[in-house]
């Protein structure tokens, strides 16, 4: 942690995650061992990523979480089986990352796409051509809400996300200033309870084609976090949950 500290040129961390959680370490272990982080002064809040409702409640127990940092978007509700209900009664915030379906739901990824392998989505059962043909319905709920509130459809996947929780912060990455715009536009897109229930009602009748990651990136995610995933479906629901 010392070199951490050092190299990031700053005598505290305010959000420390672990990014994976480690099926070889409990998470107990874990949790203590931030939990003397936060009272040496080291660290300020303690965060997991992509962990389940059991892992959640376990590190809980030992170290209060701040923040819960797990895959969330319009097509992928893998956090909506149990990961809401349990941040919510515990108090953490969920951040939402790949928030934009790693670029998909904009709408500027055409099925005909292909990807050096440098890209991750190479590796992605969800970017296949096929795959990306047969999505392309979740882009168009998009795109008729966007159209009324004059808003491009990756804004109003990011909208989406805003309105449903005051405790869901959506986490988009971009390496472009204009993506960085584009995102940030989404604050203004005021998504009403029937705009929500439209995108939700319409992708209650889709069937998400393709898993959301490879499967050598699955079997790293911590069970829980991943009861949505199915090799029909991306989200594995075919309604999403409440």
């Amino acid at each position: 942690m010392d070199a951490s500290l050092r190299r990031l040129r700053t005598d505290r961390i305010d959000l420390l995650y672990q990014h994976r959680v480690d099926p070889n370490v409990p998470i107990e272990d874990v949790a203590g061992t931030v939990k003397q982080l936060i009272k040496a002064g080291k660290v300020h809040h303690f965060g997991l990523s992509e962990a389940g409702d059991a892992t959640i409640r376990r590190a809980h127990a030992e170290q209060p979480l701040t923040a819960v940092q797990n895959e969330y978007s319009v097509w992928t509700r893998d956090p909506e089986v149990e990961v809401l209900q349990t941040c919510e009664a515990l108090g953490i915030g969920l951040v939402a990352w790949g928030p934009l379906g790693k670029g998909y739901l904009t709408g500027k990824v055409p099925a005909t796409a292909t990807f050096p392998a440098s890209d991750l989505r190479s590796t992605m059962p969800r970017f296949t051509q096929q795959a990306m043909a047969a999505n392309r319905s979740v882009v168009e709920i998009l795109e008729g809400v966007g159209r009324r509130k004059q808003a491009k459809p990756g804004q109003v996947a990011l909208a989406w996300l805003l309105a449903r929780k005051p405790w869901i912060v959506p986490i988009p990455g971009t390496t472009k200033i204009e993506h960085l715009e584009e995102n940030l536009g989404a604050l203004q897109v005021d998504l009403s309870a029937a705009d929500v229930r439209e995108i939700d009602t319409g992708f209650a009748g889709l069937t998400i084609q393709g898993a959301r990651s490879s499967e050598a990136v699955l079997t790293l995610i911590d069970a829980g976090s991943k009861l949505g995933t199915s090799s029909k479906g991306g989200h594995g629901l075919s309604r999403p949950r409440k």
